[in-house]
């Protein structure tokens, strides 16, 4: 999952460059292959659902399943323009979308401002169109947010992070910021990947920078 070309991988393409994608979704297993529960929704009553990009999906999807409340996770492809994109098309830079992981979790458990810290701390948000040697506009950072009340507490937890890197002499976030447009699951190989393969490549690492949130900052209801 590494790549070489960081100038022309670095740049969205433009949607009418864009590969056509297809209509037909990819088929993955139905369950969990580490927490038994369900890929796709529903969930179960009250569980709510987050959206993540920060870097190769592999190593963010394990972090996010070993959070306790959370129910369950994928991983696939958002923010771009390409229809049910396969794996291979989306390392073009010829989609637009960025690797994420759904999250879905039970806020009675944990809040999503507690899924904020998790994300700021695990992955260096200051990089722009990359993470580490994985670069690209696949491995952007994003915050794809379900509802109004989220892209509330994300923007927060943004700036008050970026306070926490600024005095640290940190540069400065670029992590994308938007209501969450359409996830794409990818294909099943990819789901708990580092499950699958325990010795698989992981290059997720944050910047050391404690992310001082989940005081005063949580969604309403969460």
């Amino acid at each position: 999952m590494l790549s070489s070309f960081f100038k022309s991988k670095s740049a969205m393409v433009e949607p009418a460059e864009a590969l056509p994608g297809r209509d037909t979704p990819v088929r993955i297993a139905e369950r969990h292959t580490v927490l038994g529960t369900p890929l796709q929704p529903p969930f179960g009553d009250g569980v709510q659902i987050a959206y993540f990009g920060l870097g190769c999906f592999w190593g963010a999807e394990r972090r996010f399943w070993q959070t306790p409340g959370v129910v369950s996770t994928a991983v696939g492809y958002q923010g771009g323009f390409t229809p049910n994109p396969t794996y291979e098309e989306t390392c073009t830079n010829r989609t637009g979308h960025t690797e994420v992981v759904l999250v879905a979790f039970d806020p009675a458990k944990i809040t999503y401002a507690d899924l904020l810290k998790v994300f700021w701390e695990a992955h260096d948000p200051t990089q722009g169109m990359r993470q580490g040697n994985d670069v690209g506009t696949t491995y952007r950072s994003a915050i794809y947010t379900a509802d109004e009340a989220q892209g509330a507490v994300a923007a927060t937890s943004r700036d008050t992070y970026q306070e926490a890197l600024t005095a640290a002499g940190r540069g400065r976030i670029t992590t994308e910021i938007t209501a969450a447009p359409t996830f794409y699951y990818a294909e099943d190989y990819h789901q708990q990947y580092l499950d699958k393969n325990p010795n698989g490549y992981c290059a997720l690492a944050g910047t050391g920078v404690s992310c001082p949130i989940g005081v005063g900052v949580s969604a309403p209801g969460s």
